[in-house]
């Protein structure tokens, strides 16, 4: 294979891609490429990863258990502060037991691998590529449906009722940033027979006063027997679980091959993240959240202003939908060159046509922050 040929080709067609390293901590700010940036890229919704309490959390569990936990947990890398920490992700999202995985992509293929052996899973055509490569490995029958159709999803429902089935939705879309349909979703999975699972990334510790997507719609885990998240993106550190029952997590132990056949998270990281969710269920997280709160909605209304349309779910993302590939890049270099960091999502990461900006705030950004940020956006778009 020609690999130099194969990066022109996708260099020409305006979807390559680079690496370019960030200095420092995540946050409102950062050093990008070398240069001071406002930061519209990152999922660090709560400004969690650089926080005091969570820093010095791992800074101290890094002195008490070292680096890394050395093995898988089923041979000897099963450290007693992730029982801790999967304890307190079970209260968070109203379940019986929780199990930490490495990464979220680990995760959604390790539980679909697990859930649906030759079985079918329907999922939104939107949905993380995790959960539709997590189906492909588990060998299922994968059927789609359009974004947020529930009528097409009740009828794939009623055509492989009587098989095992999965139902695998985003609780917040990575990419659009609107909410799933969690309650019309859930009765149609209860009325056919189907299991729910809920990839719930970017409602943890944002929605339903922390406690996620299926929170905020006032739906518990009897609702959604499966609920899968991340550690990474509003809680600042780095992993996924998945919460469920008893049994459920007992399966997963045993058959999730993502999380039988991989070393063990760093205990320091479980250390961080506890420290997170305490902040995110105490009277601080609610503060951050308000903050968030205010800064997507100055956000939305800037992007109105200068003709965008905006999704009106309370999520921290707010796309720039441009079309064409190459736009989207003209246009996030041009913010690059404005001191601004918001990099152009492309195929096929989101279907061809919808390139765009995908803008995402924190509870961190100053005003000034994001007015900086629509100044440049508007003297972009006027080829200032």
């Amino acid at each position: 294979m020609d690999f130099a040929d194969a990066v022109e080709r996708l260099r020409a067609a305006g979807l390559a891609r680079r690496l370019v390293p960030v200095d420092g901590p995540q946050g409102a700010e950062v050093v990008y490429g070398g240069r001071a940036m406002v930061n519209l890229a990152s999922n660090n919704y709560l400004g969690l990863a650089n926080h005091p309490k969570v820093v010095a959390a791992a800074s101290d569990a890094l002195k008490r258990d070292g680096v890394g936990a050395g093995a898988a947990r089923l041979v000897c890398g099963d450290h007693r502060i992730f029982e801790q920490l999967e304890a307190a992700i079970a209260d968070l999202k109203g379940a019986e037991a929780a199990l930490l995985f490495g990464s979220g992509y680990q995760a959604n293929l390790g539980l679909l691998q697990a859930l649906a052996p030759e079985g079918v899973v329907l999922c939104d055509r939107l949905d993380h590529a995790s959960i539709l490569d997590g189906a492909r490995l588990a060998g299922a029958s994968l059927k789609t449906y359009p974004h947020r159709d529930t009528a097409a999803l009740e009828k794939l429902l009623v055509r492989y009722e009587g098989r095992p089935t999965v139902v695998a939705t985003d609780g917040v879309f990575s990419m659009d940033g609107d909410l799933a349909p969690l309650p019309e979703i859930a009765r149609l999975a209860r009325a056919h027979g189907a299991l729910l699972m809920v990839d719930d990334a970017h409602g943890t510790g944002v929605l339903g006063e922390g406690a996620g997507s299926v929170h905020h719609f006032g739906l518990t885990a009897a609702d959604v027997p499966v609920q899968m998240g991340t550690l990474g993106k509003a809680l600042g550190t780095y992993g996924a679980f998945v919460a469920g029952s008893h049994d459920l997590i007992a399966f997963l132990v045993h058959r999730a091959r993502s999380f039988i056949y991989t070393t063990a998270p760093p205990p320091a990281v479980a250390a961080a993240t506890l420290a997170a969710l305490e902040i995110v269920r105490g009277p601080e997280g609610k503060v951050l959240r308000t903050q968030l709160a205010g800064n997507r909605a100055r956000l939305a209304e800037g992007l109105r202003s200068l003709g965008h349309t905006v999704p009106d779910d309370p999520t921290p993302i707010l796309p720039v939908v441009v079309g064409d590939a190459a736009r989207a890049v003209a246009l996030s270099e041009g913010l690059l060159e404005r001191g601004v960091l918001a990099p152009a999502i492309r195929p096929p990461t989101v279907p061809e046509g919808t390139s765009r900006l995908r803008l995402t705030v924190m509870a961190t950004h100053t005003p000034q922050n994001i007015d900086r940020a629509l100044d440049a956006l508007k003297a972009c778009e006027r080829g200032a």
